[in-house]
């Protein structure tokens, strides 16, 4: 789809516990260099949910778009990428589920010694990470005061979420892009590797924790800059 001119217009997709305000960074220097962005914010309640909002939000575009996810973000773009706008996708620190397999089935059995991300046992269907754990887990190169924030804003994340089944990843259509985030707590390195290599992505890898997208937002803007335009 993308024919060789730079595709202008973003739509950025948030992962679970968090909304979509911690783009903002990035936003803002990809508005700066002219990108027409728009965040979605996810109701994180179903994966089938939050790939319909997310195609809402597509159909808004005025043309060509890269779709960009962060952490279960890339569970969602992976179901809503076979939009017809929809030009390239873009990991970050994000889940690439293959067809049949969810968020769930994809931290199921994580190999002996990697961390595991603070999730707390579902309470009325929802998620939530271990408060005290949060900054170590999550946001452990941010501010004290903004991760202790991110702590206290959680997005309660819907267990049919993390347990939603992708059934055509887009990743299999569409060229991709994936920014590995090296010391990352949530989804370890090894395993980001893996499914970037099994999408066939063009990676980039980056000193940084799951909040990459608020602690190197430049890393972030660049990697999408190069999806834009294919290279």
């Amino acid at each position: 789809m993308n024919t060789g001119d730079p595709t202008r217009n973003v739509v950025l997709v948030h992962g679970g516990f968090v909304d979509g305000s911690g783009w903002r960074a990035v936003y803002d220097l990809l508005r700066a260099d002219g990108y027409h962005v728009s965040i979605v914010q996810n109701p994180t309640l179903s994966l089938d949910g939050d790939a319909t909002v997310t195609r809402q939000v597509l159909r808004l575009q005025d043309g060509p778009t890269v779709l960009v996810g962060h952490s279960y973000g890339g569970a969602v773009i992976s179901e809503a990428g076979t939009h017809d706008k929809v030009a390239a996708l873009v990991y970050v620190a994000a889940f690439a589920p293959d067809k049949g397999e969810s968020v769930g089935s994809l931290i199921a059995d994580p190999p002996p010694g990697v961390p595991v991300p603070p999730i707390l046992p579902p309470k009325d269907g929802f998620l939530f990470l271990d408060r005290e754990k949060f900054s170590a887990s999550f946001a452990g190169d941010l501010p004290a005061d903004r991760a202790a924030f991110l702590a206290d804003s959680q997005v309660p994340w819907g267990v049919d979420a993390l347990g939603g089944r992708v059934t055509e990843p887009a990743w299999r259509h569409k060229p991709s892009w994936y920014l590995v985030a090296a010391d990352d707590r949530m989804i370890p390195a090894p395993a980001q590797r893996a499914m970037a290599e099994r999408t066939g992505a063009s990676v980039v890898e980056v000193p940084g924790s799951h909040a990459i997208y608020e602690s190197r937002p430049d890393a972030v803007a660049d990697l999408i800059r190069r999806a834009a335009t294919g290279r």
